[in-house]
């Protein structure tokens, strides 16, 4: 079990990523091409992905990357600096220019947890070029297997936060007590540990008023994952909730799948029904719109008939309105969905 111990100081600066950090998804998604797990909701990405890289010749590059992040209890912390959070290029810049030093240091500890491959070391020449074509690595399969799908990922992240800035609007006097609450059962918030059961290495992280930053994960799978390091900027990355993170990811301008077939549409009419599915990944009244192609003076309309029926529930921030399946909205949509996939 991993324990993370706040002080007040670490409450104040403990916030939630504006989005996901496409290098932690590039890592995940490297694992989730080649597990076990997740074969269902992954199932098609899976397919489109590996006949993509295929067809593009990458196939030795990802074995590559996959040798470098072994799906194991460590891998190098330098492969996911923070200036991800900034954007693709940024961070791969920041991937490029680790100081030799330190890559050194961290393959000798993947050496010793699960080996490193031997090319490995020529990301501690001198010379920049294999860093470089690490860079390049990293960005020709981000390409193929995330930037089609970036989109989706974005707006599941963004209805996450929307939950999450609920909880911490919620939460009281001390709002960073009800965020750290909502993470449950994932993480456990016993004030003033936050425990991260299942973490293969039983130890105590003091944050030391340095706060945490929580990033949202579309590939990351079971139990969130802190950086290696105890002296780098505290991050822990999450798993998206599973009813969202099992919904199959569809690229950038295909049509979204129809969970439940024409029933829902006959219970609530094809538009609010467009509506209740949409709000499961799409945040705001804004989106909403869009998503469902109407505007949104009747996307808020629709929105308050099934807040009204109990079916959503949503909130506002600033100049935006959220919302949320509500327990019975999220159980219909699984019953048509159901009743769909035994037709």
């Amino acid at each position: 079990m991993l324990r993370i111990h706040f002080t007040g100081t670490d409450l104040a600066r403990t916030h939630v990523a504006e989005g996901p950090d496409p290098l932690w998804e590039t890592v995940f998604s490297l694992h989730m091409l080649r597990a076990r797990y997740g074969r269902l909701p992954f199932a098609d990405w899976r397919r489109r992905v590996r006949a993509g890289l295929r067809g593009h010749g990458r196939t030795d590059d990802v074995r590559q990357l996959m040798s470098l992040v072994p799906d194991a209890s460590y891998f190098p912390d330098f492969l996911t600096p923070p200036e991800g959070l900034l954007g693709l290029e940024e961070g791969i810049e920041a991937v490029v220019a680790t100081p030799r030093e330190r890559i050194s240091r961290e393959l000798a500890v993947l050496h010793s947890r699960v080996g490193a491959p031997g090319w490995a070391q020529d990301l501690t020449d001198r010379s920049p070029h294999a860093r470089r074509h690490l860079g390049e690595m990293i960005s020709g399969y981000h390409a193929r297997a995330l930037t089609p799908y970036w989109e989706a990922i974005r707006r599941r992240a963004a209805a996450d936060r929307a939950l999450r800035v609920r909880a911490l609007h919620t939460g009281g006097a001390d709002g960073a007590q009800g965020l750290l609450a909502s993470f449950r059962p994932a993480m456990r918030w016993r004030p003033p540990v936050l425990e991260i059961p299942g973490h293969p290495v039983d130890r105590d992280l003091h944050l030391r008023g340095r706060g945490l930053l929580l990033v949202p994960s579309q590939f990351l799978w079971n139990r969130p994952v802190p950086l290696a390091d105890p002296e780098l900027p505290p991050t822990v990355l999450y798993p998206l909730d599973r009813d969202a993170r099992w919904m199959s990811l569809v690229p950038h301008g295909a049509a979204e799948p129809s969970p439940s077939g024409d029933a829902l549409a006959r219970l609530l009419g094809r538009t609010r029904a467009e509506v209740l599915r949409a709000t499961a990944t799409v945040p705001n009244t804004t989106e909403l719109a869009r998503r469902v192609g109407i505007s949104p003076s009747a996307a808020s309309q629709h929105a308050a008939v099934l807040r009204d029926a109990g079916l959503i529930v949503s909130h506002r921030h600033a100049n935006s309105v959220f919302h949320q399946l509500s327990p019975a909205g999220g159980a219909l949509l699984r019953q048509q969905s159901a009743d769909s996939g035994n037709m």
